[in-house]
């Protein structure tokens, strides 16, 4: 079993309202030549928590953090213009995303939540402040 250490959260980097599901991430990343869907979970924005690479397979979504993470990722993250970065949530995805964590804490107890961005500052990914949004899921 992988020792977990974080969990990440990201956003697809599309525009608000988009209506891409996990198997629309899946069908790009393979076309990149990967196995799967980089992340763990995917979270549309009907806030439904959808699977991308089972968790005990290393995950490809943060680079020099895949091995010990969990990549956690809602579709969304960019204005109507498409270029803009912005938090895109729906409510759904906000409540799944909580819930979608609260879950991961306890499964991972020692993890630390963070954000894309937190990791790889010229990233703007996930497009919001995950540490303080969840400061009370942290170990």
């Amino acid at each position: 079993m992988r020792t977990v250490s974080l969990i990440i959260v990201h956003c697809s980097a599309n525009k608000a309202g988009s209506a891409l599901r996990a198997v629309d991430i899946d069908r790009y990343h393979r076309s990149l030549g990967w196995n799967c869907c980089g992340y763990h979970y995917v979270i549309p924005t009907d806030g439904a928590i959808e699977t991308g690479r089972p968790e005990e397979l290393t995950g490809a979504h943060c680079k020099g953090h895949n091995s010990h993470s969990i990549g956690v990722c809602y579709i969304g993250g960019l204005d109507a213009d498409g270029k803009t970065p912005k938090d895109t949530r729906t409510e759904a995805q906000k409540a799944t995303l909580r819930k979608l964590i609260e879950h991961l804490r306890q499964r991972y107890p020692k993890a630390l939540v963070v954000g894309h961005h937190d990791l790889n500052p010229l990233k703007a990914c996930p497009c919001f402040n995950v540490t303080a949004e969840y400061t009370d899921l942290q170990p």
